[in-house]
């Protein structure tokens, strides 16, 4: 089934250097600021930008990936829950986000609806573990929901034949990447999604020329050298500006206004405060995600975008790609960065029903 709108998309100039933040990693343009190679240590104090719900009990829990990597997540869980097992999902994202962002909310969101809802932050990000700090990898964030599933799975209050997935923005493509090969998914929903691989190997709407591609991997290549011959933390990306003072760009613009404001800033968060490692790019221009997407079924998959994203195409190709049973859901009115922290535009109605019919 397929629920539709059709509402234009905004006319936004074309891009062939891929955006600080929504996209995580600018290949272009290497900032002069080193990555923080602290590990901040877990908190057990609310220091999220949404605010704590009394209909949730909240967990700080920790687990480890195949890579040895150590994930620190936020696990909610509805506080009269009863004894039964109840189902869960992994929530990852925006891209440079970090758990006390917009997959708190959605994870919380969700509890509050009698989910067991793990929001997580991935590899080198946030508290989690990974050295250097800024790394993203198309494999390991795959590999990071996998573990969230292996987290939650040996939980006792869940059921773990009732496990889902939620991925925002980049991380809906990790969770639909995920999502493929891990059959202990019954069910997977995005929102805003990137296709990070396409978007670094292609540039936005697929515009990257053979020629700039070529160019870029050399920069890249050429990158590499110079962290290899310092002592101090791999180049940084620049991230986004400061303030919007002469940025016109309504996409910078509409992240600036979640990322480097009080509705979202978080000290710990990529997008808010600085830049992806600068080398990260080449194993996403390297490396396509979403090529065994059809095997997410007999799985349902529910694909959720603003009619007026950026990033739309991305949410389109993907149902395309992927096989029935599957949904797209257009928001009328709504741009990328809606989705993730307003909750009056969020179909979560619509997100709660799908897991309660497919979790069931």
């Amino acid at each position: 089934m397929t629920d539709v709108t059709t509402t234009g998309l905004h006319d936004l100039q074309r891009r062939s250097l891929l955006l600080a933040a929504g996209v995580g990693a600018a290949v272009l343009g290497v900032a002069s600021f080193g990555s923080e190679a602290a590990l901040a240590q877990p908190t057990s104090e609310w220091d999220k930008v949404f605010p704590k719900s009394d209909q949730v009990d909240h967990e700080k829990v920790t687990f480890i990936n195949r890579y040895g990597i150590t994930l620190v997540g936020d696990l909610y869980m509805p506080r009269n829950r009863g004894t039964a097992p109840l189902p869960a999902l992994a929530v990852a994202g925006p891209f440079g986000a970090v758990k006390e962002q917009s997959s708190g909310l959605y994870a919380q969101t969700m509890a509050e609806r009698g989910f067991i809802s793990l929001a997580f932050d991935p590899s080198y990000t946030g508290e989690s573990g990974g050295e250097p700090r800024f790394v993203a990898s198309p494999d390991i964030n795959t590999e990071d929901f996998m573990a969230a599933v292996d987290c939650l799975g040996l939980r006792p209050e869940v059921d773990r034949e009732r496990i889902g997935m939620i991925g925002i923005c980049g991380f809906g493509g990790m969770a639909l990447n995920a999502a493929a090969p891990d059959k202990r998914v019954k069910a997977v929903a995005v929102t805003s999604m990137y296709d990070m691989s396409r978007v670094n190997a292609r540039g936005y709407y697929d515009a990257m020329t053979d020629q700039k591609r070529a160019e870029t991997l050399t920069r890249l290549s050429l990158q590499r050298w110079e962290d290899a011959a310092t002592s101090g933390p791999p180049a940084l990306a620049g991230g986004l500006p400061d303030t919007l003072d002469g940025i016109d760009d309504p996409v910078i613009t509409m992240y600036w206004n979640y990322y480097k404001t009080d509705r979202g800033y978080h000290p710990r968060s990529v997008n808010s405060n600085g830049g992806w490692i600068v080398t990260s790019a080449m194993s996403f221009m390297n490396m396509p995600q979403l090529t065994y997407i059809r095997e997410i079924s007999p799985r349902p998959a529910l694909i959720i975008a603003g009619s007026e994203a950026h990033s739309r195409y991305f949410s389109e190709d993907a149902y395309k790609a992927a096989a029935e049973p599957k949904e797209l859901l257009i928001i009328d009115g709504t741009d990328h960065v809606d989705l993730y922290d307003q909750v009056n535009i969020i179909p979560f109605d619509r997100i709660t029903s799908f897991f309660n019919n497919n979790l069931a």
